[in-house]
């Protein structure tokens, strides 16, 4: 009888509580909008602090930089000496010649540094990947000068490249030269300087990234390229370029990017000269905004700057996808 009670009370229990469950009204979806929103909100507390961040760094200067471009502003006058002009900034840039003699100087500089810095960092990053022991030591060695201060890297090469006493004319006597460049000094070879300066110090970088690229390949296609019977030549154009195709094109927008904005090592050797030989726009935006202090026409020649970097930018992306279409 024990257990016949038993199980009757546990059978009441269960019968109770099923129908506790059916009779339990769902919940609202009042409710549940209510704890989304909540949610949402906090998200948008917790973003708060670096979307102020974006807006006081970065947006507002963009919009207040545009602003300016239509302005005729002396930074010393204060904020009351602003004085809207229209288009007679872009007009004045557009028939500035040192305004053209900058773009020019600015894209034989890119189209120096960018392919010829990949060309050489993607040799070195494949010999160190496949071929070279300590390859821990040759990353870390090349990647010094990219990590060093500029300034002290400038200060090396101005003095390597001394047209007198420095150690390259030096050489370049020696072997037979009788008038060897003047490097920084002369009108012909000073924006070269600076080039070979710039190719120096990127390749570290650039091979890091290439060895991280190579590093991602997997080694079973080479193996079956072996198998094949395909030469190491071969097995580096069907291969390695076309599986770098993402690489190729992040440094080649990065490095493109980061060539129009060369400032640092212009502004300690040449200050743009000599005779503006080596003047880009950066540094003829920073003459005249912060030495002739006026910011309404540095703006102007910043928006141009920033139509160029987007339209080469845009450009050097659609090649790329393309590329990448037909393989």
């Amino acid at each position: 009888m024990g257990l016949k009670e038993n199980a009757a009370v546990k059978f009441q229990d269960e019968e109770m509580e099923q129908n506790f469950q059916q009779e339990a009204p769902p919940p609202k979806k009042a409710s549940r909008s209510r704890m989304k929103r909540h949610e949402a909100m906090m998200g948008w507390l917790f973003l708060l602090p670096e979307m102020i961040g974006l807006a006081f760094l970065y947006v507002f200067p963009l919009g207040f930089s545009l602003f300016l471009s239509f302005s005729e502003w002396n930074l010393i006058g204060g904020f009351s000496e602003i004085r809207f002009i229209g288009l007679d900034n872009f007009v004045q840039m557009f028939q500035d010649p040192r305004v053209w003699g900058a773009l020019r100087n600015n894209i034989f500089y890119t189209f120096m540094v960018v392919p010829i810095s990949m060309m050489i960092a993607l040799l070195l990053a494949v010999l160190i990947h496949n071929k070279v022991y300590l390859r821990d030591y040759f990353k870390v060695a090349f990647f010094i000068p990219y990590i060093s201060s500029i300034i002290a890297v400038g200060a090396v090469w101005r003095a390597l490249y001394h047209p007198t006493q420095g150690p390259i004319n030096q050489f370049l006597m020696s072997i037979g030269i009788e008038n060897p460049p003047g490097w920084l000094a002369d009108t012909s070879t000073s924006l070269i300087a600076i080039i070979i300066i710039t190719i120096w110090t990127l390749i570290g970088y650039v091979v890091i990234i290439y060895i991280a690229g190579l590093s991602n390949i997997p080694d079973s296609l080479y193996e079956a390229a072996d198998v094949d019977g395909a030469k190491p030549y071969q097995k580096f154009i069907h291969i390695t370029m076309p599986l770098l195709g993402p690489t190729h094109m992040f440094l080649a927008i990065t490095l493109l990017i980061g060539s129009f904005k060369v400032f640092d090592l212009i502004a300690f050797l040449t200050q743009g000269g000599p005779i503006n030989s080596s003047q880009v726009l950066v540094y003829l935006i920073y003459e005249e905004g912060f030495q002739r202090f006026n910011m309404g026409y540095a703006s102007a020649i910043s928006w141009l700057l920033f139509a160029v970097v987007g339209i080469l930018t845009f450009l050097t992306w659609q090649v790329q996808n393309a590329k990448q279409f037909k393989s």
